[in-house]
């Protein structure tokens, strides 16, 4: 499919799935947010756990450069080993190197069966620890999403949806799973359950309607929103090997309580992805506002031992320039100035981002 970038992403699902097909990426925003956006940070979503994110479905790409002069950056083509890839530098650049005006993307049949469950955990560590068992049972959800009890609570407020809460519940995992054959996805499914009878959960609910899991969804993708209702937050996009997810959170946790500082924590926990929505509550400003900058800094060093890196899906941009030193090298540093420097010697696109 060729698109241009200011279509909006749920948009865009919605006119190729009229037709059979699927395009993956699925961000929390992806209502409101535009393809031009993903492509700028190889936004990925909850299906980024199957499918993978953005960068993977771009096949070719029109971009305009510094220079005004305007290319095509691959081929139509599945294949392509013609010279350094142009295409994949461009996804994840921030607006930084070019001004992208058309992309082609690659499409997948869309999976016709569907199955969601809500899993309640009275440890959040053994919610956490309970993503790589699923894996290493040989199944691939198509979404396997971490929710701290306040993360799902305060977005089942926020949105006026009825959810029992039991107090000894702690966490919660969402866990899609989908495909062509709907006899494969509940045999799968039991797999599932065999690997969660190991862990002290609660009442399973398996989502028996398409309104049922409806509700669900929003409830995931609206826990972002939620947060800023309830809360000044600030948010990190950490992501680990998702076998060190436990040894994240905990953490994370222990970081906030060294440092007084409350996080409501939530996110992509099938590919380790983190969001830690630190709450402002009662600190001071200038515990807000200079304050935290040594526990984001612990947090992020934590990531980096752990195997994984300072943004897992949305980017650098400022807020994170001044980490950036704690995932990479000054070497690799050097190369990306290096390869702005080539692309936009006058430093006019996007400028200040990333480094």
């Amino acid at each position: 499919a060729t698109v241009e970038p200011g279509v909006v992403t749920e948009a865009f699902q919605n006119a190729v799935k009229e037709v059979g097909l699927f395009y993956p990426p699925d961000p929390a925003s992806k209502g409101s947010c535009f393809l031009g956006g993903n492509l700028s940070q190889s936004s990925g979503g909850p299906k980024a756990v199957k499918y993978g994110t953005t960068r993977d479905y771009v096949l070719n790409l029109q971009v305009v450069l510094p220079t005004g002069e305007v290319i095509w950056t691959g081929a139509n083509t599945l294949k392509y080993a013609t010279g350094y890839n142009l295409t994949q530098l461009m996804v994840g650049s921030e607006g930084t190197l070019g001004i992208i005006t058309r992309v082609v993307f690659r499409l997948l049949p869309y999976p016709q069966h569907n199955i969601l469950m809500l899993v309640p955990f009275r440890q959040e560590a053994q919610a956490a620890e309970a993503v790589s068992a699923v894996f290493r049972a040989g199944v691939i959800p198509s979404g396997m999403e971490f929710m701290e009890r306040e993360a799902i609570a305060w977005s089942s407020d926020y949105l006026k949806i009825p959810l029992t809460l039991p107090a000894d519940i702690t966490a919660h995992l969402l866990i899609e799973l989908d495909g062509q054959d709907l006899d494969q996805l509940y045999k799968e499914a039991e797999q599932v359950y065999e690997v969660l009878e190991k862990y002290d959960v609660g009442e399973i609910l398996l989502a028996d309607t398409a309104g049922q899991k409806d509700e669900l969804w929003r409830i995931r993708r609206n826990i972002g929103n939620s947060v800023r209702y309830n809360s000044v937050y600030k948010e990190e996009d950490t992501v680990v090997p998702r076998a060190e997810l436990p040894t994240l959170l905990k953490g994370v946790k222990e970081i906030g309580r060294r440092y007084g500082f409350k996080s409501v924590c939530y996110g992509h926990a099938g590919d380790g992805n983190l969001h830690v929505n630190i709450i402002r509550g009662e600190l001071s400003d200038e515990q807000w506002n200079v304050g935290l900058r040594e526990p984001i800094s612990e947090i992020f060093q934590l990531c980096v031992q752990l195997g994984g890196t300072i943004s897992g899906e949305h980017g650098i941009g400022l807020v994170q320039k001044p980490f950036m030193h704690i995932a990479l090298k000054e070497a690799n540093l050097n190369l990306m100035r290096g390869i702005k420097q080539v692309f936009d010697p006058a430093g006019i696109l996007n400028p200040g981002k990333i480094f």
